[in-house]
């Protein structure tokens, strides 16, 4: 369950693109990937303006986004690629967008970001798609790939997803990426959340 924290705060978020002007970047997608990862169907990216119109198709939509507070609007979904281009720069991780190797589409995203999770900063692995593209298998698919990267590239000792427990496609990509329940609490927004995790002993298992 991704949110925009940076800290255990809300990020500020500078200057921004209008929507003409995410528009016009598009043309400048291809040749510019920034790719991070490669599994077996897909490719993980840096994202950049070029994505705001198929990120706003799953931000925006009631059924996708059913498990947090209220769809996104067009400013919410700007902040989002700017929230995660930020991350780029503090982290050297974020959310990163998903491609079809095959097609080249733009399908969602899933990657690390450092999330507030009952009180506390944690690594997590987040991941949305595109209604179109569920239960294909390629939520769980990015979600190991980013598991992967993270303990090869970083020192954490454990990842985790947290989600509502409602959210049972999301907690059911977890568990298929390795992860276990570990804790539940509660929140005055989402009401009860659920938290997975794995350590990096039962990664390497």
């Amino acid at each position: 369950m991704q949110e925009m924290q940076e800290g255990t705060g809300i990020l500020r978020i500078k200057s921004l693109p209008t929507l003409e002007e995410c528009g016009t970047m598009v043309k400048n997608r291809k040749g510019a990937k920034n790719m991070i990862l490669e599994t077996e169907r897909l490719i993980l990216r840096k994202y950049s303006w070029a994505d705001f119109e198929g990120l706003y198709e799953i931000l925006s939509d009631p059924e996708t986004m059913a498990h947090y507070p209220k769809p996104y609007d067009a400013a919410g979904v700007r902040r989002w690629i700017e929230w995660s281009l930020d991350n780029y720069e503090k982290y050297g991780f974020g959310l990163w967008a998903l491609e079809l190797k095959e097609t080249g589409a733009f399908i969602g995203d899933c990657g690390l970001t450092m999330q507030n999770i009952d009180g506390e900063l944690l690594p997590e692995i987040g991941y949305h798609i595109h209604k179109d593209h569920w239960r294909r298998g390629y939520a769980s698919e990015a979600a190991r790939a980013v598991r992967d990267w993270a303990f090869t590239n970083r020192d954490f000792d454990r990842l985790y997803s947290y989600m509502k427990d409602t959210n049972i496609a999301s907690w059911s990509t977890a568990a298929a990426a390795g992860l276990k329940r570990v804790k539940s609490y509660p929140d005055p927004v989402d009401g009860t959340l659920l938290v997975y995790a794995i350590s990096r002993e039962e990664w390497m298992a």
